[in-house]
């Protein structure tokens, strides 16, 4: 099976060298926090929990799953040991408000230690990940009373959180919520209904588990202007913060599923469950939204890990594995073939899984920059400077959540076809790696949903492209900055191109959606792997940039490192960028080809 090695080469290289996180840090509130000492201690630290910790507990976690007897779920073996070990180390407070007991560290060190938690083992880091929407919902639009209560034992561990979205008749389409709330006397709610697909809802590393479920109260309008949004504990908590009594929520049943078997996905059932109201009554999707941003980021991070784990375990295979000679001659000679790595089309494959995961991550870092700016602005009470830094994360969101977790399922199966037929046995591990990453295209919204999302309401509705344009305009930028850069001329020309091509896409496609309303379905998600190809391109370009900065005037790295940055630069803009010519061309074409064929013309056997 793999054995994961947290890559903190290139971590540091991202952040000191590409992002400039030293800088970062400056311009933040909390950032004198994050000293160079302070933040190696953090890599280092969180590289032994995954490697030593997480890691041995992904195959046997997936084999042995989530046990469910009468309401009780029990994690499998180790599980418990592990999250004692994570709570012990201060990990889920680390970029937490000090006054509920956090480290108050800036939200992207959280955000990177969860991709390294994610890559060593997804299915244990879903349990402390949903606690962290809780939180942000918390903090954001609690009441005093409410951050006092909850925050200081989510922010050390010994509670966790939840989301609660989903029933049975509805998953994407909120307005169908039917979960109602129902008024006390004392200011609580009485809450009745079912939630489902709820990961984390029920398990036993925790004291308690709060729930944040939206719901509606009898008064409330249809549809999701009429949806609130509640706190709802496990266990009460009595006046002195300590665990009392059980809250009528119970898990029904967990789910059997493809991949992610460790993490319980339970259905929980609210039989007259008391509730608390968090935010303003019937403003609780607006609310939930803090929660969802939350994890869409966190299921972005989920495309990067996939893509590393895969590309870590079939590289040593690919290089330990004899069949056949390579085409331009003998490599191994003293041996009876050779490596499979030396045939090209098995470096095709491996190039891809490297450019994804590294790729992805420099998006994903760049990302948590803009989160940091958002969250420090929330702390210091500047409701305006969050909603800036909210908006420019927002075009962000989809982009990375539908075309990352896209490319990384795309990596892990490629990982599987290294190995060929034994990719698909499961003592190797590689075909666990592609059931767990399944899940990610699909929850926090599908791909289709994350496509209207970008094209619908980012791009054409709430911007009228003016986000597209902006964005580009950096792109030039940079573009300008290398033009005379003889190794970068090749990177900066195909920028250009995509600048344009992606701002004439976007004025092309409002123009026909004037007519043709469809369109912006149809082109939807097409329109999104284009921005994410383009989008990649540019972050591999600033990585080739710095690459060749250091190669000329060295760094701390060894040489090597940096031409690898440059020459797997130059594959993806050779091989993988091409892809965006293909989702332009489709996405400019009539929807009447996806509309034409009636419904009952889809069959005709049965």
């Amino acid at each position: 099976m793999p054995t994961y090695k947290a890559p903190l080469r290139d971590v540091r290289f991202l952040m000191n060298d590409v992002l400039d996180y030293p800088a970062h840090f400056k311009t933040l509130s909390n950032g004198e926090l994050a000293d160079a000492d302070t933040v190696d201690m953090i890599l280092e630290g969180a590289a032994d929990l995954c490697e030593n910790v997480l890691a041995p507990l992904y195959q046997s976690g997936d084999d042995e799953g989530c046990h469910f007897d009468n309401g009780t779920v029990t994690t499998p073996k180790g599980y418990k040991e592990a999250y004692d070990q994570y709570v012990q180390g201060g990990w889920q407070g680390l970029s937490y408000p000090e006054e509920f007991g956090g480290q108050g560290l800036p939200m992207s060190l959280n955000l990177i230690k969860s991709e390294m938690m994610g890559t060593a083992n997804w299915s244990f880091t879903m349990y402390p990940g949903l606690s962290a929407g809780c939180m942000n919902t918390i903090l954001q639009f609690g009441t005093d009373e409410q951050k006092n209560t909850y925050m200081p034992n989510l922010t050390l561990g010994t509670w966790s959180g939840t989301m609660c979205l989903t029933e049975p008749q509805c998953g994407t389409d909120l307005g169908q919520v039917k979960t109602r709330a129902e008024p006390q006397a004392d200011g609580t709610y009485k809450l009745f209904g079912t939630k489902i697909f709820i990961s984390a809802g029920e398990h036993d590393l925790t004291e308690n588990i709060i729930h944040i479920v939206l719901a509606r109260l009898p008064d409330a309008p249809k549809g999701t202007k009429g949806i609130s949004l509640f706190i709802v504990p496990k266990f009460f908590i009595n006046e002195d913060g300590s665990v009392g009594e059980r809250n009528p929520v119970f898990c029904g049943s967990i789910e059997h599923k493809m991949g992610i078997k460790a993490s319980a996905t339970a259905v929980l059932n609210f039989d007259g469950a008391t509730g608390y109201l968090i935010g303003k009554v019937h403003e609780g999707l607006h609310a939930m939204f803090t929660f969802m941003n939350t994890a869409r980021i966190g299921t972005a991070v989920e495309g990067v890990a996939h893509a590393e784990l895969s590309f870590q375990g079939a590289l040593p295979y690919a290089k330990e594995r004899m069949s056949m000679r390579a085409l331009s001659g003998k490599k191994d000679p003293e041996k009876v073939a050779d490596a499979i790595i030396h045939h090209a089309d098995v470096r095709r494959m491996l190039l891809t899984q490297k450019a994804v995961a590294e790729g992805g991550r420099a998006m994903i870092y760049h990302a948590a920059q803009l989160a940091d700016k958002m969250t420090d602005n929330l702390l210091k009470g500047d409701q305006a400077g969050h909603d800036y830094w909210d908006d420019k994360l927002g075009f962000f969101t989809p982009i990375l959540k539908g075309f990352l977790t896209e490319l990384g399922l795309e990596a892990s199966n490629l990982g599987i076809q290294v190995y060929g037929g034994h990719g698909y046995i499961k003592e190797w591990g590689m075909e666990q790696i592609v059931r767990d990453a399944r899940i990610s295209t699909l929850y926090e919204g599908t791909t289709g949903v994350q496509a209207l999302d970008l094209l619908g309401r980012k791009v054409l509705l709430s911007s009228k492209g003016k986000v597209v344009r902006d964005y580009t305009a950096e792109i030039l930028k940079f573009c300008s900055r290398h033009a005379r850069n003889k190794q970068m001329r090749r990177f900066v020309w195909d920028l250009t191109k995509v600048c344009a091509q992606w701002n004439t896409l976007t004025i092309r496609l409002m123009l026909t959606a004037r007519k043709d309303r469809d369109i912006v379905s149809s082109a939807s998600v097409d329109y999104l792997m284009y921005s994410g190809y383009a989008m990649m391109a540019y972050f591999w370009a600033q990585m080739a940039a710095v690459a060749l900065e250091k190669i000329e005037n060295g760094g701390t790295e060894v040489p090597e490192f940096y031409q690898a940055k440059v020459q797997v630069a130059e594959f993806y803009f050779d091989r993988l960028l091409p892809r965006a010519s293909g989702h332009a061309e489709a996405l400019v074409s009539p929807s009447r080809t996806l509309t034409q064929l009636a419904p009952e013309h889809f069959s005709f056997d049965y």
